[in-house]
């Protein structure tokens, strides 16, 4: 496989990256992505309940339930994505949800690794800092800790922000091991970290611009509904609740306030239901960038990629 010059990939890498946008037709990620984050809402809400009765176990294994439901939900969301990135016929859903039970693992296995290696750097530089102490020699050393210190921590937290888990996903959708995918975040470190860095902006802020143009059309939609439905037609409804469910907001009576109407309730139902809808299309657009950014930065590689 030929690599591209540099200047000529990046182009590519950038035009695949914005590309991704065409994914909000794939329905299969999309429905994944939407039984994820429906039935994650809902455990969450069972462990608030559980919470408000001081239940606390019991609201951290709905806690624990809903994680597990989120994380395997959108690796299979990932999966199928990653099918469409590669021109792969594409899963049926079942089929990737059974995939991820079965490799997703590789990725908490990937992050357990990068957080000890980050814990490790912490008390490097904690150890280096209480060196400072030292009488004499406190100020020198403080200098000297300054200078390393300031440019460890920073290039780690911008790595384990927008190399890791934007890499090391995709790479496990891809079928990579854990070590081959720490061995491909160590190459990308060392060699194109900057290039990752300014494709996964791209991918946040490809996403960031699709979630801000939704919000728009949800709360426009929402100000015109319910425009019509009190408005003009007189319905009982309580705007307030209404417009925080759209946003995935609650909302809580003062005291000695009503109790909304059943028609409010009904309303925040289907609210909190747009707003699940809502986040499938930044999702499933974000998750496509993730693959179109890994794929990119494999080719970068050449041909010593394993």
């Amino acid at each position: 496989m030929r690599v591209q010059p540099d200047g000529q990939g990046a182009l590519t890498a950038l035009a695949s990256v914005l590309q991704s946008i065409d994914s909000v037709r794939n329905a299969r990620a999309a429905y994944l992505l939407l039984l994820a984050f429906s039935a994650g809402g809902l455990l969450t809400g069972f462990a608030r309940q559980a919470f408000a009765r001081e239940a606390t176990q019991t609201a951290a294994l709905w806690l624990g339930c809903a994680f597990l439901t989120l994380f395997y939900l959108s690796n299979a969301a990932g999966l199928v994505l990653m099918d469409e990135a590669c021109g792969r016929p594409p899963r049926q859903p079942l089929e990737a949800l059974g995939d991820a039970l079965r490799r997703a693992h590789r990725l908490l296995l990937v992050v357990g690794c990068v957080l000890l290696g980050a814990a490790a750097l912490v008390a490097l530089a904690l150890g280096l800092l209480a060196a400072c102490r030292l009488p004499g020699a406190g100020p020198v050393l403080l200098t000297a800790a300054v200078v390393l210190v300031v440019p460890a921590l920073g290039v780690a937290a911008a790595a384990l922000l927008m190399l890791v888990g934007p890499v090391a996903a995709p790479a496990v959708w891809d079928g990579l091991g854990t070590r081959a995918v720490l061995a491909l975040l160590m190459r990308q470190l060392r060699h194109h970290f900057v290039r990752a860095l300014l494709l996964s902006a791209a991918v946040s802020l490809l996403t960031a611009t699709l979630a801000g143009l939704v919000s728009a059309v949800v709360l426009a939609g929402g100000r015109a509904m319910l425009a019509l439905a009190v408005l003009v037609l007189g319905l009982d409804l309580t705007p307030g609740p209404i417009l925080a469910a759209l946003f995935g907001q609650g909302f809580s009576l003062a005291p000695g306030a009503p109790a909304p109407s059943a028609l409010t309730g009904a309303a925040v139902d289907g609210a909190a239901l747009v707003f699940a809808l809502g986040l499938v299309l930044p999702g499933v657009v974000y998750l496509r960038g993730l693959c179109e950014l890994y794929l990119a930065l494999r080719r970068s590689d050449g041909p010593q990629t394993p």
